[in-house]
């Protein structure tokens, strides 16, 4: 079986669109001959045994690259395309010369349907719903979801195709390591900088808490003058610090540093740094904006409505918990990532999705 893959971008800066695409690729590159299929950006991840094909995608193209599409699936004949991300005219595009070539399609919308996106930049969804977006939602074969709070947000904008909801993972054989040094009395924020992420709410109330001996790290790469705003506003903060992007290696030894990580998201569809987190030991504060109830049935960290005085009453029940009660909380996450969010499972489940169609 062959199945192309097309997202909008795979630079580093994509976040957990980003490193969802890698974490599949790794998954099933094994089990069907995989391609993935982008545009060019300037600093792309490379994804080890996947050929990755790179289109220029810019809009002074917007009217060439189709002919480049229909040569390419003519050329691959691919079983499936797998759409991941909305909003991009180039998805819709890459979608329809499928389609014309009579191959399935599968759309991941990756939360970018969920309320609070929607209600970003209103007219220009409204726009785009119009225009293409509504189309190539309504004709692709399958939906895929990641949650069941996704699965029911797509259904009450009225779309009837079938859904699979199937979560996304991590690979635990990424985590060489699990924090065993708790009591560093430092709390951090990975993931990147933007204002749907909910940080100038956290700004506030960890100025509203009594925060002595703490530290709040805050890393993650965005719009630079978005980041130069929030470090102004927290110039008054002299235990909150802002430590740019982290990858790799550096990720992992970053979130082991930390007691508790925080996630103030206003939406996400999965939040890949909350099971990441998890899977190294180290508690986590969420929102209902995410789809992650699991920290409270597994007690590994706080699930709340995303407002300053929640966030402000959630960080002083943080450091007022005993050291050993946090290494706790963290032994439980990392046995929820293994009862429920390991890759395996989530190759399994694409799989059948891809078999059945």
């Amino acid at each position: 079986m062959k199945v192309i893959h097309f997202i909008a971008s795979i630079d580093k800066s994509g976040g957990g669109t980003t490193e969802y695409i890698r974490l599949l690729s790794k998954a099933l590159k094994d089990d069907i001959s995989l391609i993935i299929a982008t545009g060019v950006s300037k600093d792309p991840i490379d994804i080890e045994g996947v050929f990755i094909k790179f289109f220029d995608t810019s809009i002074l193209r917007w009217f060439t690259f189709s002919k480049e599409f229909y040569n390419y699936l003519q050329y691959e004949k691919p079983d499936i395309v797998h759409i991941n991300g909305i909003w991009s005219p180039q998805n819709w595009e890459f979608q329809k010369v499928a389609q014309k070539l009579g191959i399935k399609v599968i759309i991941s919308p990756h939360g970018m349907l969920e309320p609070w996106i929607l209600a970003n930049n209103r007219l220009k969804k409204k726009l785009a719903l119009f225009l293409y977006q509504k189309k190539a939602l309504r004709r692709s074969t399958y939906l895929h979801a990641t949650a069941q709070m996704e699965a029911k947000n797509i259904q009450a904008l009225g779309f009837t195709n079938p859904i699979y909801i199937i979560p996304n993972s991590i690979d635990l054989s990424d985590v060489k390591e699990i924090k065993t040094n708790y009591g560093m009395r430092k709390i951090v924020f990975l993931s990147r900088i933007h204002p749907k992420k909910g940080i100038e709410l956290l700004l506030e109330a960890w100025r509203n808490c009594n925060t002595t001996g703490w530290s709040l790290e805050i890393a993650g790469n965005g719009n630079k003058n978005y980041i130069s705003t929030l470090n102004e506003s927290s110039q008054d903060l002299n235990n909150v610090h802002f430590v740019g992007a982290k990858f790799g290696a550096t990720k992992w030894d970053f979130l082991r540093s930390a007691d508790v990580m925080v996630l103030p998201t206003y939406s996400e569809n999965f939040g890949i740094v909350i099971a990441e987190s998890l899977a190294v030991g180290v508690p986590v504060i969420t929102t209902h904006g995410t789809p992650w109830e699991d920290l409270e049935i597994y007690q590994c960290g706080w699930w709340i409505d995303l407002s300053v005085i929640n966030l402000e009453n959630t960080l002083n029940q943080v450091f007022n918990t005993p050291i050993k009660k946090l290494e706790i909380m963290g032994k439980y996450g990392r046995k929820l990532t293994e009862d429920k969010y390991d890759i395996m499972a989530l190759r399994k489940k694409m799989l059948d999705l891809y078999n059945n169609i």
